[in-house]
C-alpha cells in the first residue's frame, strides 16, 4: 500500500523529541516536506508556512500541526481550505472558539480532523479506565508538576497570551481525567499564581467535581528533581494511582502495571485509521476544562520569572 504522504508544521522540540521518530517508524505516512520559519530536517523538503507548503506540494494529503496553539488557527485552516486532513499537537487550538471553527471548516471540507491528547495513549490509561467503570468514585487528586526549564527551555511563548502556561502539562492532566472517569468534571473554583512579568499561571490550584466525588488538582511548572505526574482515585474498591502520565498503574492488591511509551506511535496509527474511515476525531473536553480554570480562577500575582 502506497503511503499518505505528509507535512510536519512547526519543527521544535516536540516535533523532533516525538513526532519525527513516530513517522520515521510509521507504516503508514511519509514524511515529505515540513514548514517553518526557521527549522528544518535534514532530507525532507522545507517551506516557510503551511500556506506554501499545500500550495507547492498537492501530493501531500495530510499535514500534522505542532506549531504553539497561538497563531495556529490561520495555519489549521490553510490546511483544511487546501482539503488536507489535519492532525493536532495539543491544546487543539488557542481558544474554544477556535477549535470549534476548525471542527465545522472540516466537516464543510470533508478531511479528517484529529485533536490528539498524547497522554490518554500512555500505556496504562485504557487498564484504568476499565478498573474504574464499575466502581463508585469518592474522591480523585490530581498532581501534574514538572520543570519548565527542563521541558520548555527558553520558550516565552508558553507564558505570553494564549500560551496556557502552566496548563499546557496540565491539560494532559485532565485529558486523562476526562477519559477515565465515568462522570464529567465540572470546574467549582480555581487560584492561578501568575508570575508579575508574565500573562500565563505558572503554577494552578483547582477544585472540579465527578459526579459526587470532589476533586482536587493541583499544576506546578517549577518543579525540580524528580517530576510527578499522577492521578489518585479513592473508589470503593480501593484507592487506583495512575504514576508517570499514565504509564504506571497500581491498583488494590496486584502487582504494578507498566509498560512502554508509544503514545505519538499510536496517534500516528488513529490518524490513518481515521483517516482511511474518513472520519474526524475532536473531544474538546480538556480544551473547555482550561477555558472555565481562566475564567473562573482567582488570580494571584507572584514572583517574575525569567528562563
Amino acid at each position: 500500500m502506497e503511503k499518505i504522504k505528509i507535512g510536519l508544521a512547526g519543527i521544535g522540540k516536540i516535533a523532533r523529541d516525538q513526532h519525527i521518530p513516530a513517522l520515521a517508524a510509521n507504516r503508514a505516512f511519509a514524511l515529505a516536506a515540513t514548514a517553518s520559519r526557521n527549522a528544518r530536517v535534514d532530507g525532507v523538503e522545507p517551506h516557510a508556512s503551511v500556506a506554501d507548503l499545500v500550495a507547492a506540494r498537492p501530493d501531500v494529503a495530510a499535514i500534522s500541526l505542532c506549531t504553539p496553539p497561538d497563531g495556529r488557527f490561520s495555519q489549521a485552516m490553510a490546511a483544511i481550505g487546501a482539503g488536507r486532513h489535519l492532525m493536532l499537537e495539543k491544546p487543539p487550538a488557542a481558544t474554544v472558539s477556535e477549535a470549534e471553527a476548525l471542527v465545522a471548516a472540516a466537516q464543510d471540507a470533508g478531511v479528517t480532523l484529529f485533536a490528539t491528547w498524547h497522554s490518554r495513549e500512555a500505556a496504562e490509561v485504557d487498564a484504568a479506565r476499565a478498573w474504574l467503570a464499575n466502581k463508585r468514585i469518592d474522591a480523585i487528586r490530581i498532581r501534574w508538576m514538572e520543570d519548565i526549564r527542563q521541558w520548555h527551555p527558553g520558550q516565552d511563548w508558553i507564558l505570553d497570551p494564549g500560551g496556557f502556561g502552566v496548563f499546557d502539562p496540565g491539560i494532559n492532566a485532565l485529558s486523562i481525567a476526562t477519559a477515565i472517569l465515568p462522570d464529567p468534571l465540572v470546574v467549582i473554583r480555581a487560584t492561578l499564581a501568575i508570575p508579575e512579568n508574565r500573562a500565563c499561571p505558572i503554577a494552578a490550584t483547582i477544585a472540579f467535581r465527578s459526579g459526587n466525588a470532589p476533586v482536587d488538582a493541583q499544576f506546578d511548572f517549577l518543579q525540580t528533581g524528580e517530576q510527578t505526574w499522577d492521578i489518585e482515585v479513592d473508589t470503593d474498591a480501593g484507592t487506583l494511582r495512575l504514576r508517570q502520565g499514565g504509564a504506571r498503574l497500581e491498583l488494590p492488591g496486584t502487582e504494578p502495571l507498566s509498560g512502554p511509551n508509544r503514545e505519538y506511535s499510536r496517534l500516528y496509527r488513529r490518524f490513518a485509521e481515521l483517516i482511511g474511515n474518513g472520519r474526524s476525531d475532536v473531544d474538546l473536553r480538556p480544551l473547555r476544562l482550561v477555558a472555565d480554570a481562566f475564567l473562573v480562577g482567582q488570580r494571584k500575582t507572584v514572583a517574575p520569572f525569567d528562563f
